[in-house]
């Protein structure tokens, strides 16, 4: 297994980054540049997060793969959303999106071993945030529903 490095800016076959969950079960790397970052406010990332949003970094679907543990990974689909993979040992999110179909997957930025090099320059969802913990006035992008791709 490769040792975590220091974050490349745009993830590659060459430099790639790499990420896990809690327990260290599931290893993943990233091998395909980062699309758009951003915060999901909905009722779905809270329930599933205990947050009031989730971190998120799109990649096409080709430059995300999980380097052991994918027996581990379990996967809810709340009605109206978009699959969710977890690890099935400690919870952790991993990504949300169909690994098998969808042309970008969202990875959690929480997972990473290290800096991503992307910042979230959006917020999506808004309408949904928790009452408990206000949107904080940071100048991103705010969408009231989903941002879309």
């Amino acid at each position: 297994m490769p040792a975590p490095s220091s974050a490349p800016l745009h993830p590659s076959r060459e430099s790639p980054q790499y990420g896990g969950c809690l327990c260290g079960g599931v290893r993943y790397a990233v091998t395909a540049p980062w699309g758009a970052a951003g915060y999901c406010h909905c009722t779905h990332c809270q329930r599933r997060t205990g947050t009031g949003s989730s971190a998120n970094a799109r990649v096409p679907r080709e430059g995300f793969a999980f380097l052991q543990g994918a027996e581990l990974i379990r996967a809810y689909e709340p009605p109206g959303g978009r699959p969710k993979a977890f690890c099935s040992v400690c919870g952790s999110a991993i990504v949300s999106g169909d690994l098998d179909a969808d042309p970008l997957i969202a990875v959690r930025l929480g997972t990473l071993d290290s800096d991503p090099g992307i910042r979230p320059s959006y917020r999506q969802f808004v309408e949904k945030a928790a009452a408990w913990e206000p949107i904080p006035d940071d100048g991103l992008a705010r969408h009231e529903g989903s941002r879309g791709t």
